[in-house]
């Protein structure tokens, strides 16, 4: 399976099936990638209904035919413009084409909806990605009940998690391996991965990719 980043929320995942989750790449200063270069995906995931997560993820799905998975407001919205959409919330889950999107609590706000993490489960292995989220106590559960084999977590800091708080996170999470994301996009989300590398300690492994750079798990 390969990881890859492409810069603030954006993530792709490609295995079996390729899944692209918050691909906001219009307007992002670290975008690895243009929409128009996205050719080969099969399901969307939107976290949540903020610009820099929502982002291209409508134009992309047009294009490529994708199924989008969101909360159940965005799904609306998506299906009424005619793109194959598929609406959840917390605590469900969906299956398409053979891959499961578990929807599990964030601590953020959203302009419809609410904010969401989600699970990826897909050959053998289970994918977290937090979205946009606090440090929450829901996060040990996440962690005994899917036992993630990675976690993207935001470490920016002002609209999600800080250094401290995700090392935290990881703690609850007792993931395996975590990438860190959601940071050096804007002045305002500025972190030092490498500092959150010296936190997380002997915890789990940090990998620290630059935008456009994978990880194969």
């Amino acid at each position: 399976m390969e990881l890859t980043w492409l810069g603030h929320a954006a993530v792709k995942i490609k295995g079996s099936k390729t899944v692209l989750i918050d691909p906001f790449l219009t307007g992002n200063p670290m975008a690895a990638a243009r929409p128009e270069e996205i050719d080969r995906v099969d399901i969307i995931v939107i976290t949540h209904d903020h610009g820099d997560h929502r982002g291209d993820a409508f134009e992309i799905a047009r294009r490529t035919g994708a199924t989008i998975v969101a909360i159940h407001e965005i799904a609306v919205e998506a299906q009424a413009q005619g793109i194959a959409a598929e609406g959840m919330n917390i605590g469900g889950t969906v299956e398409i084409k053979g891959v499961k999107i578990h929807m599990v609590p964030a601590l953020h706000s959203a302009e419809k909806g609410t904010a969401t993490g989600v699970v990826v489960e897909m050959d053998n292995r289970r994918i977290y990605h937090a979205g946009d989220t606090g440090l929450t106590y829901d996060m040990k559960l996440i962690g005994e009940f899917f036992e993630p084999d990675l976690s993207f977590l935001p470490i920016g800091d002002r609209y999600t998690m800080g250094i401290p708080s995700a090392t935290k996170a990881v703690e609850f999470l007792r993931t395996k391996k975590v990438i860190p994301i959601h940071y050096g996009t804007f002045p305002l989300v500025t972190a030092d991965p490498e500092e959150f590398r010296r936190c997380v300690g002997h915890m789990a492994e940090v990998i620290i990719l630059r935008p456009g750079e994978s990880y194969n798990l």
